[in-house]
């Protein structure tokens, strides 16, 4: 056994060494490839020669360079007599110009220039009568299309069509064949003829529109052959004004279920769940995977929209099959962008700030009608002292003294109405045909509302200020023709500041301290060596909380980073068999977390002994003094993960009909924490796993996939410790069938699928080595002995028993879809999904306290849960005209759970009681009946035995529920309780908004909503919280519609007030349900060019538990793209800007009467043009793809159609 562990800790080792060399030697190389890439590129060469012999160019160059030549002595005339000129030209353009008009063709390898003599093609002679053909390219909508090219067929003549879709060719031969094409359009070849004017219709090209999704593992299919439930969403409809990306998830993605707690600056994501939850074991995370590798919710909030490529949302058992264990609750993959091969780099920058207001903040009355309302409380109490004098009241009004009859807006006090944030993301991409490379840098800064009032008493600031920054590089390195390495890391550093306490209890104290009991502060004494912050005496610590004193008493800062350093092998084994790819993943990740925090005690006093006369007062201490120095305090952790991943990947089409992929992968994963802290979290947490897909197309119509998962779980006994899960799908693409041919028009793609599988989870909650019994030798004390002899110690206790039976949590999932697109741009999706999850791990509840189990834990498999609902998404995108975009988007979310199983009492006679047949995070409470109206209702009505007051009238009351034989037991407890309205978590999920751009102005809405969601009211009833820490103020809400001896409104929205802690008018109840859902505009934004203006709204529940607060922002954004290749200047330098489109169209249509201006003003104008052109820069905005070596071409062609 030793042995064997010996030999495991060396394998890993090994695999780490392997990993750090492998590491090195690609970055070796990959800074080698690019100092080859990079020299040829950036060397320039300045000289002039006037008829000089070639040798004599040649020698300079190598004297001024690295370059060497290499040629046969007959290649070259090296005492021809040549005349050249060069500025700043690198190497290629130099030999271009040098070697023109010789048949001499050379290569660049590395530094060797190699030059070869090209036999001299026959000229053929010209025919000295021309013919010209000009006309129009314009789509079935007979719309101009701007941009296509018009190609002589076997030649390098052609041209482009103007922003009216027209183009004009001179023809050097007799009939030639055109050839017309245009992204997302069948390429077409037209035979002239005799005619001289020659209009030409475009056809969309269905196939080629249809969208590239990246699957599970990575690999990319096309929409159309897919068979599983995927949803991919282009990245920039996640930039929102939020630092965390999370947030932009909810009515975005369909399929996913997304609910925004904290508006707290860098802990505002969102918690969000694939298609609901399907357990209530508590493992309801979606597994996210970043390129080919898994990471967390925090990782992904990290992420910059700007660096992602693409963002794919698994949700049936076809797509999470493969990932076994992890994908049981859906699946997010992740690609960051990639280089281009790009002759000059293309340079991208975003800068954002933005500003943002919480707007419905719970609002807390005045001191005033805080104490009115205190003293109507007491009313419960005739008899008490403790109420408000109108001596204090009227001095209060007065504003006598701030001291003694204070008045405070805690709130106000703390908060700050606006926070600012700023994003900066700058991001370079290029490379070469062998190197390309992707890096990022990202900056993300906030502050929150709260005020800077600590530097007020301390020499510190402690608000809170969050800096991210976040790092991607991707190196891709072409190593030979079969064969690439590619290198990515990912560097994310958080660096937090705020208060000793946390956002959460400094804005729940703000609204909890009543705003008359004390002031902020008393004025200091000379020999002070503290300050005297307000207080009043009874709380059980002693003084009751000052909100301001316990917020700027101390101060937290956290740091943390995590590392990710991925190595990715891919190599095409067509030499052994074609279609066939080995493609290998190496990744290691570190994340380390350290805390620091000082605080100090504060020291309160209060009033006694008031002198109105002469307005002084005597001021008491509360308690002993306490020392105000600073203590100090921090802790650490971390963990890291080596993964290792190998897969053969064999892809076919035969006889352009059959298309065949099959794939085989081996997984293995190693968890470690840095710092552990008992054996098992010395141990190291390991996963291994094999997964398979094979897939078969016939000719785009009928369509099947078979996938399967196998993996090992450390929580399962020997012979449950491996799961196998299957699924298979098909699909029927109708609109490929000949049948369909006369609906292609109307319905281009209709296409129907099915999914069927398994997946398994092995997360169990109640810690590792599940299936193991848990001791502990510092359990139960005992003593032994009489009189002075005894001895105590502590003996062994249980804290788990073992289980042998312990098996997967196993759902099995069916899903049945449907894909359509309509007409024009009209595309649309619905999904329908059941699972049932078995198997269901939980903590038996049912044992009796008889058996004297104590505290010991008894795991098993136990429940059952049904999850089933819809998801559909819309979208629409159609460029009207050349000026007018117009798109839509929506999408809904439906996902509807229930208990079928579970392990609890059964409750024969009182199933009200049962969790089963309800869904998770069901509210349970009473049924309220109303207010008691008089003291004869409450001596007729049942008695209610949680009340810890008597009751009277304005009391709550609530409803006697009768059991299964119809009988009641005649009293209000907890046998009356019922599932009340709809879960916390919303069942409906949805989000609309339309998007319009007209030439160079845009603007977009974007509308968010949930519906079959409650939301259960508590933690803000007045005068007393549960703890007795603070005298809670009062919220407007109930100060408005409270029943009072004045108003005894039996439908008051408050019942009676009480100072006491009053258990019956606290329960959860229907008296205090909400309906949580609403619609709400999430986002409106209005650009002109590449600057905009966004307003984004968010609501976030649960703060306070029992309040809705809306946060607003308001983003200015200016976008600013440099790439070299694209810059087009005058010839003193000056960046040339756009020119109005008409005069384009003019000087290039009437080229025949512009003869002033020069061919070269024409070029550098209609290349602006084409990248500055709306319907252009939407699309590289869009897909951030763009073709340089179009680009080229079409300044080429622009310059054929000169004067």
């Amino acid at each position: 056994m030793e042995n064997c562990k010996f030999t495991t800790s060396r394998s890993v080792k090994r695999y780490k060494f392997l990993f750090v060399w492998a590491i090195f030697l690609s970055s070796f190389l990959s800074v080698y490839a690019e100092d080859v890439s990079n020299y040829v590129e950036e060397k320039t060469f300045t000289f002039s020669f006037e008829n000089v012999p070639l040798k004599q160019v040649l020698s300079h160059i190598e004297k001024n360079s690295e370059f060497i030549f290499v040629y046969y002595g007959e290649t070259i005339n090296p005492n021809r007599k040549v005349s050249i000129k060069v500025t700043n030209q690198p190497i290629r353009p130099v030999l271009d110009k040098l070697f023109k008009g010789m048949s001499v063709e050379y290569t660049i390898d590395n530094r060797q220039i190699t030059l070869k003599k090209v036999a001299q093609k026959k000229v053929q002679p010209q025919s000295s009568k021309r013919k010209t053909i000009q006309g129009f390219v314009l789509d079935k909508d007979e719309q101009p299309i701007t941009g296509a090219t018009i190609k002589i067929k076997d030649s390098t003549t052609g041209a482009l069509t103007d922003i009216e879709g027209f183009y004009k060719l001179e023809l050097e031969e007799e009939n030639p064949v055109l050839i017309v094409s245009f992204m997302g359009y069948i390429t077409q070849e037209v035979k002239v003829g005799k005619k001289s004017i020659l209009n030409i219709q475009l056809e969309e090209d269905t196939k080629a529109l249809d969208e590239v999704v990246v699957t599970a593992f990575g690999i990319g299919q096309k929409k159309e052959s897919l068979v599983g439930a995927i949803q991919q969403i282009r990245p920039e409809q996640l930039r929102v004004p939020s630092s965390r990306l999370s947030s932009s998830f909810a009515g975005r993605l369909s399929g996913v279920i997304a609910v925004q707690r904290s508006g707290e600056p860098g802990a505002d994501g969102a918690s969000f769940w694939i298609r609901g939850a399907s357990t209530f074991s508590g493992a309801t995370d979606p597994l996210i995977i970043l390129d080919g590798v898994e990471i967390d919710a925090t990782q992904l909030n990290n992420l910059d929209p700007e660096v992602i490529e693409s963002f794919s949302i698994l949700k049936d058992a076809t797509a999470t099959a493969l990932y076994g264990t992890r994908g049981a609750n859906g699946v997010m993959v992740v690609t960051t962008k990639n280089g281009e091969n790009l002759k000059k780099p293309i340079i991208n920058f975003r800068v954002e700030g933005a500003i943002s207001q919480l707007t419905n903040v719970p609002k807390m009355v005045d001191g005033i009608t805080y104490m009115r309302l205190y003293n109507e409380a007491q009313t419960r109490t005739p008899e008490t002292t403790d109420i408000y004098s109108d001596e204090k009241i009227n001095a209060t009004i007065d504003g006598v003294n701030p001291y003694m009859y204070p008045n405070i807006d805690w709130y106000n006090e703390m908060f700050k109405k606006n926070t600012f944030a700023e994003r900066f993301n700058f991001n370079i991409r290029g490379g070469s045909s062998r190197v390309d490379y992707f890096m990022s840098a990202s900056v993300k800064h906030s502050d929150g509302n709260l005020k800077s009032l600590s530097k007020d008493f301390y020499s510190f600031n402690n608000n809170i200020n969050v800096y991210n920054y976040d790092f991607v590089n991707n190196l891709n390195i072409k190593a030979t023709n079969t064969t690439k390495i590619s290198l990515g890391l990912n560097v994310s550093v958080r660096d937090w500041s705020g208060p000793y306490s946390s956002a959460g209890s400094v804005f729940s104290s703000a609204l909890n301290a009543n705003p008359v009991d004390f002031p902020i502060r008393f004025p200091g004494q000379e020999d002070d060596t503290h300050i005297r912050w307000g207080g009043r005496s009874g709380a059980p610590n002693g003084s009751y909380v000052n909100p301001v004193a316990d917020f700027v008493s101390g101060y937290s800062s956290t740091y943390s980073t995590s590392v990710t350093a991925n190595l990715r092998f891919n190599q095409d084994l067509k030499m052994i068999m074609k279609g066939l790819k080995l493609n290998a993943i190496v990744s290691y990740y570190n994340y380390s977390y350290s805390k620091v925090y000082r605080y100090c005690n504060v020291n309160q006093y209060e009033t006694s002994m008031y002198n109105p006369q002469e307005d002084t007062y005597d001021l008491n201490i509360i308690g002993n003094e306490q020392s105000t120095e600073l203590k100090t305090g921090g802790s650490n952790s971390g963990n890291r993960r080596l993964y290792l991943q190998a897969s053969l990947d064999y892809n076919r089409t035969f006889n352009d009909v059959h298309k065949v992929n099959v794939m085989f992968l081996y997984n293995q994963e190693q968890n470690d924490v840095n710092n552990p802290s008992d054996l098992l979290t010395s141990l190291p947490r390991r996963k291994q796993g094999i997964a398979g897909r094979l897939s078969y197309g016939f000719a785009g119509r009928y369509l099947a996939e078979l996938n399967f998962g196998y993996n090992g779980s450390e929580n399962f006994p020997k012979n449950k410790k491996f799961g196998f899960f299957p699924s298979v799908a098909i699909g029927y693409n109708l609109s490929e069938e000949k049948f369909w041919e006369p609906l292609r028009n109307i319905i281009p793609q209709f296409k129907i699928r099915a999914s069927w599988g398994l997946v398994g989870n092995d997360q169990t909650g109640a810690g590792r080595f599940t299936f193991l019994e848990n001791l502990t030798n510092s359990g139960a004390g005992f003593t032994t002995g009489t009189g002075n002899q005894t001895h105590t110690n502590s003996g062994p206790v249980w804290k788990r028993y073992a289980n042998p039976n312990l098996t997967w949590e196993v759902g099995e999932k069916w899903n049945a879809g449907i894909d359509v697109r309509i007409l024009k741009g009209f595309s649309f999706s619905a999904d329908i999904f059941k699972e049932v999850r078995k198997e269901i791990f939980m903590d038996r509840g049912t044992i009796p306290t008889l058996m004297g189990l104590g505290n010991v834990t008894v795991q098993g498999n136990l429940g059952k849960m049904r999850n089933w609902g819809i998801d559909t998404s819309v979208d629409y995108n159609n460029q009207i005209n050349k000026d007018l975009f117009v798109s839509f988007k929506g999408t809904f979310t439906f996902a509807h759970n229930k208990i079928l199983e579970m392990d609890e009492p059964e409750f024969s006679l009182y199933p009200n009681r049962l969790k089963v047949g309800h869904s998770l995070n069901t509210i349970f409470g009473y049924v309220a009946d109303g207010l008691f109206t008089d003291e004869n209702m409450i001596n007729n009505s049942l008695p209610q035995q949680f009340a810890n007051l008597p009751l009277m009238p304005g009391d709550i009351k609530y409803k006697d529920i009768p059991n299964a034989l119809g009988g009641t037991d005649n009293a209000i407890n907890e046998y009356d309780k019922v599932a009340l309205g709809y879960p916390s978590v919303p069942e409906i999920v949805y989000g609309f908004g339309p998007s319009i751009k007209y030439k160079n102005l845009d603007f977009s809405l974007f509308f968010q909503g949930t519906g079959r969601v409650s939301l259960m009211m508590s933690g803000f009833h007045p005068f007393t919280n549960d703890n007795n820490t603070a005298k809670r103020g009062i919220l407007d809400y109930v100060a408005d519609g409270c029943w009072t001896t004045d108003n005894p409104n039996p439908n008051a929205s408050y019942p009676r007030l009480t100072t006491a802690y009053n258990t019956n008018n606290n329960q959860n109840s229907t008296f205090w349900l909400r309906n949580a859902a609403f619609l709400k505009l999430k986002n409106a934004e209005i650009g002109y060019s590449r600057i905009r203006v966004t307003y984004s709204g968010k609501i976030h529940t649960g703060i306070g538990k029992g309040y809705k607060t809306e946060q607003k922002s308001f983003v200015v954004t200016q976008y600013s793209f440099a790439s070299v290749e694209h810059e087009f200047t005058d010839e003193d330098g000056n960046l040339l800007s756009e020119i109005d489109r008409d005069e384009l169209r003019n000087a290039i249509a009437l080229k025949e009467s512009v003869n002033s201006i020069q061919p070269e003003d024409i070029i550098s104008k209609a290349a602006i043009y084409w990248v500055t052109d709306q319907s252009c820069y939407r699309f590289y905005r869009e897909t951030e793809i763009y073709d340089v070596d179009e680009a080229e071409k079409i300044i080429e062609m622009i310059k054929s159609i000169k004067p």
